[in-house]
């Protein structure tokens, strides 16, 4: 067995996991419960680590968070498939195999040439007649041995092509979220370390974006509901970012949003207007034709030094909407203050 743990264990195991989960007052689905049973096996130190910091932060474990922890500790879609690389190794070496083959015989080539150049100046007639043929001979082995690599190389790009197709595929897995297609923390991360190396200077607006109510509406609609809600909105959020920015789902509920070498101000018409677009949004139940209630956002704005961490950027936005979220909904509260 995967975990090495007896009939017996595992039995008991399976009903401590999910006493567990009662206690996070998470539903037994079966990745919450996969979570739950590597979490009290403790398989994994640094999916224990994650759990209890998100725990010693008082912050809520829900299904979002459990499922993000479930594919990078568990499944381990943070390093690419070994088969993957295998295939990349193996398409690296037909190059340089090809490559090394095409030098070979061009070398040949120019040698043979070389040798027979002289030949052409001779008052020999044979002499010349005998460097024509070689020089011949030459160019019609070089033909030859040029049309194998050209049909060796059009395999090795088809090949190429191939894995580019789940190289593309793989980093979905890795930096979307799968239901909303926004991004993930860790590309956020990534995408903040190639910013640093570009420009250290260089200055991003944070937009975070909380839906109001949004535990309410699960419980009343349940998750299909309120899974099809979290898409429609994060549609309309990712459309009012532009090509250089990076719309992030950052919580269960929540999208964070960063703008680079966008100032404060400007940013902070970008939040009202998703703020507007969203209040106008309409919802209706397809199967008992229901109309759902109008959904709001409340929203931090503020702007950061790309230095700084993933991390720091959503919990410092954020903070922007903890101290005012039990008395104002429907809202775009923007900084200040330079944050640090």
């Amino acid at each position: 067995m995967k975990y090495h743990d007896s009939v017996a264990q595992a039995e008991q195991k399976m009903h401590v996991a999910i006493k567990q989960l009662q206690l996070w007052h998470i539903p037994a689905t079966p990745i919450n419960y996969a979570v739950s049973y590597n979490y009290l096996s403790k398989n994994s130190p640094a999916l224990n680590t994650a759990i209890e910091k998100q725990l010693a932060t008082r912050k809520k474990l829900d299904n979002f968070f459990l499922e993000e922890v479930y594919r990078q500790y568990i499944l381990g879609q943070s390093a690419f498939r070994g088969e993957l690389i295998d295939d990349l190794d193996e398409v690296l070496f037909d190059l340089q195999t090809n490559s090394e083959q095409s030098s070979v015989c061009t070398n040949r080539m120019v040698n043979q040439l070389d040798n027979n150049i002289s030949s052409l100046k001779s008052t020999d007639k044979r002499e010349v007649i005998n460097a024509i043929k070689q020089i011949r001979q030459t160019t019609q082995h070089f033909k030859l041995e040029q049309e194998k690599l050209a049909k060796k190389l059009r395999l090795s790009q088809q090949s190429t092509d191939a894995l580019r197709g789940e190289l593309d595929d793989v980093k979905k897995e890795i930096y979307l979220d799968p239901l909303t297609g926004l991004y993930n923390r860790k590309a956020m991360s990534k995408h903040l370390d190639m910013w640093l190396s570009d420009d250290p200077t260089k200055q991003i607006a944070a937009i975070v974006v909380s839906i109001d109510h949004f535990s309410g509406l699960n419980e009343r609609f349940g998750p299909v509901i309120s899974d099809v809600l979290l898409t429609k909105i994060a549609n309309k959020v990712s459309s009012y970012v532009g090509e250089s920015g990076l719309p992030v789902r950052s919580a269960g509920d929540e999208f964070l949003i960063l703008l680079p070498n966008i100032e404060r101000d400007v940013a902070g018409e970008i939040a009202e207007k998703i703020r507007q677009s969203v209040e106008k949004l309409r919802f209706v139940s397809s199967k008992s034709g229901a109309r759902l209630p109008p959904v709001t956002l409340s929203m931090g704005v503020s702007d950061y030094n790309v230095s700084t961490s993933a991390n720091n950027i959503i919990s410092q936005t954020r903070e922007l909407l903890s101290n005012i979220s039990n008395t104002l909904t429907n809202h775009v509260n923007i900084a200040q203050a330079q944050t640090t």
